[in-house]
């Protein structure tokens, strides 16, 4: 079998990859390149929704379906609402931005192929990709896939999944406040992990709803069911409604160190790169960063690429996750904590590692909690160096 050649192969057309691939045909570096993108789906479903914060105008904003700048948190049997300010806190529609890209990203430049990734090989001077139907050859690899080696249940590390299964409604009479998301309602649990119910409500009589877990390990998919049914019953108060489309997925919080996978020819990226804030388990704004600090790295010309993250974050992201981890049960209080005492601006920006040291220490300190006081003093103590 002929192996064809291209300058650069991205291995997945999720979040990363067209975020990569999107970023490349605006900057005048790639114009004489060759792209190709693999891909075993089509890409022409809906198959999960993606929601992101950030200040004015976005590279998004005409494909994404809806944007708010009110939220709310309820916990503790409280609401605490969230004043967004100068952000707002957008949402959208995987099918919406796999669409875009197909019709954004131009031909020649850019081949689009539906085939399985079978393997991936460092070769002399570039990497060899071998699907189900042809090998090809780039200098460089962007590749998606998780390493077979990480696994949920691996003691060596922090992990935590976040999981969850969520409907499109649509009920007959209005329900929802279209003007307000709910980032985290507790009020309905299962048991006492960290579980709560999300919606982004698009009108008054149509929303996603979804339960959600933060926890060790994964359920049913009746679990995820029953709690949905039970939430739309008792706490929206209706049983008057349709499901439009279903979305789940699982989505790994850990420290795993998922960058000491790359190679000089193969980059991970996505989860596979270490892009979801192991913290939060968001990841589509990092997607977006993250590809630019690819493309500085390739007009740097330097030999390896390395992951950028201040180290100060990795230790913050390993405290909630040793506290996630240790005592599940801690979860509800932690985000009453950290939203009823700190602003939704400060909390933004500490997630998306843009926060100062001060910022950082009043979060902290604001939890007013042992384990995560005595984890932050360890590693303050350790020198952020362990």
């Amino acid at each position: 079998m002929s192996t064809i050649k291209y300058d650069y192969i991205i291995v997945g057309a999720g979040a990363a990859g067209l975020n990569l691939a999107l970023a490349m045909a605006v900057d005048a570096f790639f114009e004489d390149k060759s792209i190709l993108i693999l891909d075993k789906d089509v890409k022409d479903k809906n198959d999960r929704t993606w929601s992101f914060w950030e200040k004015g105008k976005g590279n998004w904003d005409d494909i994404i379906s809806k944007s708010w700048d009110k939220g709310l948190v309820k916990a503790n049997g409280e609401y605490i609402p969230l004043h967004l300010k100068k952000y707002s806190y957008k949402t959208l529609r995987s099918a919406d931005f796999y669409d875009h890209a197909k019709k954004t990203l131009p031909k020649p430049k850019f081949t689009w192929k539906t085939e399985q990734v079978q393997k991936i090989m460092q070769a002399d001077e570039g990497a060899v990709v071998f699907t189900d139907q042809q090998n090809y050859k780039a200098d460089l690899v962007f590749d998606s896939r998780v390493p077979e080696s990480y696994s949920l249940k691996d003691d060596n590390y922090l992990n935590i999944a976040q999981h969850f299964k969520g409907w499109i409604i649509e009920t007959k009479t209005p329900v929802f406040d279209d003007s307000t998301f709910t980032m985290m309602d507790f009020d309905l649990k299962d048991g006492e992990s960290t579980s709560f119910t999300y919606i982004l409500p698009f009108s008054p009589t149509k929303a996603l709803v979804e339960f959600t877990y933060f926890s060790p390990e994964v359920v049913e998919e009746s679990t995820y069911d029953d709690y949905l049914k039970k939430y739309i019953s008792e706490h929206l108060q209706t049983d008057d409604y349709s499901i439009l489309e279903t979305e789940k997925g699982i989505i790994p919080m850990t420290n795993f160190p998922f960058e000491d996978y790359n190679q000089k020819h193969i980059i991970k990226i996505g989860t596979a790169g270490g892009w979801v804030k192991a913290s939060s388990g968001y990841s589509f704004k990092n997607c977006e960063r993250k590809s630019q600090n690819i493309i500085k790295f390739l007009k740097s010309k330097q030999e390896f690429y390395k992951d950028s993250t201040p180290v100060k974050y990795k230790h913050y992201d390993k405290i909630f996750l040793e506290v996630l981890t240790k005592e599940n049960h801690f979860g509800e209080e932690l985000f009453y904590r950290m939203y009823k005492n700190n602003s939704i601006q400060t909390i933004f920006r500490f997630l998306d590692e843009q926060s100062s040291f001060q910022e950082d220490l009043k979060i902290i300190m604001n939890l007013s909690s042992s384990p995560f006081i005595k984890g932050f003093v360890r590693h303050l103590k350790s020198g952020f160096n362990t």
